[in-house]
């Protein structure tokens, strides 16, 4: 999941308004009652996660894995009797990348293994090498001058000096009465995010120049460390290069358990020799520069022309699994449409399952989805901007509709790890507020409580949501997703929690239906206009 979303205005409706509203909306509570016995009795959800964790593994976008991760969820869903189940292309991406072997070790001033991960994109060190080390702090390209002849042939260990902290919080919490009353509290939106795409963008571009200075000075490999909030062997990759044909890096980079990078800190700064033996296996694909969508339908009858959606991304990073993020809200999503297979509901609205890939590079399957079906902005000829979308990029210009726009009630959206669903976010669209504190009354008991108007973002709801299709993310507890495994090499299936999945997918479920049965679609909210080009306030 990315993170790079802003959080906007908070709003919660008073108990005084929820009694008439919950008399006004109507509540299939017969339905909700089978999809709670066929989610809590006949759960597939763990052996969707086996079969995806386990069997599959880390799906990088563009890997082998994540193409086998497209074929499987698509036979899986046709299996289910879902209609329809293919996999739909966009891009173009770029090269794919999978690793197939790490070795780190020291070998002076004492031999030992190392704990380090190649990070995506960058290449291998084609076989055994072996180097000094040196230490390298380069924050800015005015830094390159410091450094400039003086690392051929080096490993370097780059960055500024860090602690390993004990780890004092809980790593795994559940949100609170306190915590969620705090979500439900009306706040004013930011007058400038903290960070904007604008952002994003200028450290990608210093990333590529930086690559490039240590392609140059003919660096033999280049080794950060896991973030300082880590440690006891968790270690949080993702990637050091670019996918887009053209701009590969040039030297290995990989990431190294915190507390293992600051021994060899500490010895260099002691002005001891440290020396390292490396041996990286990696492999670029460029077979095929388009990546791809699994969707799926149930069809409806009497409404089949409009549609819901529901989805979540099937792309993860590759230290661990992918388990909460996200493979997690893919079975989710997968046993939500399974239930009501399995119970034969006979929708009046078209149920339409999306898993996306790219999501973690900028939510771009999603985006590419909504481009060819829904609506898109123009094209930026920016630099880092060529082939990419566009529809989150408000100074791009105004959106252009599509006529399939009109036909879709809302889409649901689950990535935010394991935990159980505590409520949702509204997206500040304040008409669906009282159609959603009926629907989730039934789930008070499963401690489903808290409506939030919350625009929350780096989720793939956002896609839907800039092209003024209703787009929801559901509030979850958090558990251990940024203490322990958030793009980390222990996002696997044992960290998955059972009983929370289970209850996710009841609730996405009875969403789902609810609103693939209702008489009107889902009220809408307006579209955002677009930025001047030259407006500093920066994406949404």
């Amino acid at each position: 999941m990315q993170r790079l979303g802003r959080v906007v205005g908070l709003f919660v409706l008073s108990a005084s308004l929820a009694a008439p509203i919950w008399s006004q909306e109507k509540v299939d509570l017969e339905t909700i009652s089978r999809i709670r016995y066929e989610g809590f009795r006949n759960s597939k959800v763990m052996d969707f996660a086996s079969g995806l964790m386990d069997n599959i593994g880390e799906r990088l976008t563009g890997s082998p894995n994540m193409k086998r991760a497209n074929e499987w969820t698509r036979d899986q869903l046709t299996a289910m009797g879902l209609s329809n189940a293919h996999l739909e292309a966009w891009g173009p991406f770029g090269r794919g990348w999978a690793n197939q072997y790490v070795n780190v070790r020291m070998t002076a001033p004492d031999v030992a293994p190392l704990l380090a991960y190649a990070k995506a994109w960058t290449p291998g060190t084609n076989g055994v090498v072996q180097g000094k080390c040196v230490r390298a702090v380069i924050e800015k390209k005015e830094d390159f001058d410091k450094y400039k002849g003086k690392l051929a042939g080096m490993i370097v260990i780059l960055g500024a000096d860090v602690e390993a902290k004990p780890i004092t919080e809980a790593p795994f919490r559940r949100e609170s009465d306190d915590d969620l009353a705090k979500i439900a509290e009306y706040q004013l939106p930011a007058a400038h995010p903290p960070f904007t795409f604008a952002d994003f963008l200028k450290r990608q571009l210093f990333v590529k120049d930086l690559n490039q200075f240590l392609a140059e000075e003919k660096v033999l490999a280049v080794i950060d460390h896991s973030r300082q909030t880590s440690g006891g062997g968790t270690v949080f990759v993702q990637s050091g290069g670019s996918y887009k044909s053209g701009e590969t890096a040039a030297v290995p980079e990989l990431t190294m358990a915190l507390e293992h990078w600051t021994r060899i800190a500490r010895l260099l700064q002691q002005k001891k020799d440290v020396s390292l033996e490396l041996n990286v296996q990696n492999t670029f694909y460029d077979d095929d520069p388009m990546q791809y969508d699994t969707i799926a339908e149930i069809p409806g009858s009497d409404k089949k022309d409009e549609v819901v959606m529901l989805g979540a991304h099937l792309d993860s990073w590759h230290a661990g699994t992918g388990a909460t993020d996200n493979g997690a809200g893919t079975i989710v999503m997968m046993e939500a449409v399974r239930i009501l297979k399995a119970l034969d509901v006979k929708p009046r609205r078209t149920i339409r399952i999306g898993l996306w890939s790219g999501e973690e590079e900028g939510l771009l399957g999603s985006q590419g989805y909504v481009e060819h079906h829904f609506g898109s902005r123009p094209h930026m000829d920016e630099p880092g901007m060529k082939d990419m979308p566009t529809l989150l990029r408000r100074e791009a210009g105004d959106v252009t509709v599509k006529p399939e726009q009109a036909k879709v009630s809302a889409y649901f959206n689950v990535d935010n790890g394991t935990g159980k669903i505590r409520g949702i976010y509204l997206q500040e669209n304040e008409a669906v507020a009282p159609i959603f504190e009926a629907w989730m009354k039934p789930f008070k008991d499963l401690g489903m409580t808290t409506i939030s108007m919350r625009n929350t973002g780096g989720t793939d709801h956002l896609s839907f949501d800039a092209a003024g299709i209703p787009g929801f993310q559901f509030i979850q507890d958090p558990l251990e997703y940024e203490t322990r495994t958030h793009h980390s090499n222990m996002d696997v299936y044992d960290r998955l929690q059972p009983d929370d999945l289970k209850q996710m997918a009841v609730i996405v479920a009875s969403f789902v239906y609810e609103t693939a049965m209702r008489d009107q679609m889902l009220p809408r909210k307006p579209i955002e206009k677009g930025l001047p080009k030259d407006d500093k306030k920066g994406d949404q």
